[in-house]
């Protein structure tokens, strides 16, 4: 097996030690970084995004995984540097402003940053004005907003109409997401996007990169 597979495997069963041995591993055979991230980390992630979608593995699974990830990266992230490997772009993330709920929005950041994008992530009770601040000093392509509860869907009309009336007005696409949210809805308030589970935003907003 070789050491991208090897790599990619113990991602998968969220063995970060090994995840981390594999890389320096790797990189003492003369692999290039980004090819590690690629072939070996971004790969394992992939597949658990895949499963996740499938129902065939669930939150905690995930959460290891993107541990072992992680731990990964830290290792490329210096020779990741070196090579010039630049990230696809930067997404600001948050669940809105009167919503303390996080795991939706957590795994959407594993989910992305798996994707290899940047993610500015303001955690949660996030007011309209921080969404577009982040976005401005990031230069960011995409706010998130995530939210749980149906008496804080409404903040999310809030942002989309704040974006709308600022300089971002079509150069920043607004994705929404979380258990209450429907297509209708995100059509209603004139949302960019608006998906079911962390595995498909992740893919949606890598789209918006291409």
């Amino acid at each position: 097996m070789s050491t991208l597979s090897e790599i990619s495997e113990w991602l998968q069963k969220g063995r970060a030690p090994k995840v981390k041995a594999f890389v320096q591993q790797a990189l003492d055979e003369g692999i290039p970084a980004s090819e590690i991230l690629q072939d070996g980390l971004l790969d394992g992630m992939n597949i658990i995004g895949q499963k996740f979608k499938n129902n065939e593995v669930f939150v905690p699974e995930v959460l290891v995984a993107a541990r072992a990830m992680n731990r990964g990266v830290e290792v490329l992230r210096p020779y990741l540097v070196a090579d010039g490997v630049e990230e696809k772009g930067t997404v600001v993330l948050g669940t809105v402003k009167g919503d303390m709920h996080d795991i939706g929005k957590n795994l959407v950041r594993m989910m992305m940053e798996g994707k290899g994008l940047k993610v500015i992530d303001l955690g949660v009770d996030v007011p309209v004005d921080k969404f577009l601040d982040a976005a401005r000093e990031n230069d960011a392509k995409i706010i998130c907003c995530s939210a749980l509860l149906t008496t804080t869907m409404g903040e999310m009309r809030n942002v989309v109409e704040a974006v709308q009336a600022s300089e971002m007005k079509g150069k920043v696409k607004v994705m929404i997401g979380g258990a209450p949210i429907t297509q209708t809805f995100c059509d209603q308030i004139g949302a960019d996007c608006y998906t079911p589970d962390a595995a498909s935003a992740a893919d949606a907003a890598v789209a918006y990169f291409e």
